[in-house]
């Protein structure tokens, strides 16, 4: 993978009450990522850049909301969501990302 796709992959980390109840049972990560990655990318990227080891990744396409404006009906864009499992020995730091 080229160095730069690896930046270009993810694009921050998706902190929600639901990612923050699951992820700390079973090393779960969620990012927001690139709509045009696919699963090996984002599992070289992160592995790449956090130094961790990668079970597996899901990934999840969330639609955008129609949301109504004083100008009319307007749409939020469309964007990729991905579900990182680590390794039971791998440590996620969050205060690596920040």
């Amino acid at each position: 993978m080229n160095e730069e796709r690896v930046y270009k992959v993810i694009l921050g980390q998706h902190i929600t009450e639901k990612s923050a109840s699951t992820g700390g049972e079973s090393n779960l990560v969620v990012f927001k990522v690139a709509r045009d990655s696919s699963k090996p990318e984002i599992k070289n990227a992160v592995q790449k850049l956090f130094l961790v080891d990668v079970e597996d990744v899901r990934v999840v396409g969330v639609k955008g909301k129609t949301r109504r404006t004083k100008y009319g009906f307007g749409k939020r864009s469309d964007w990729k969501k991905a579900y990182v499992r680590l390794s039971s020995d791998s440590n996620f730091d969050l205060a690596v990302i920040e």
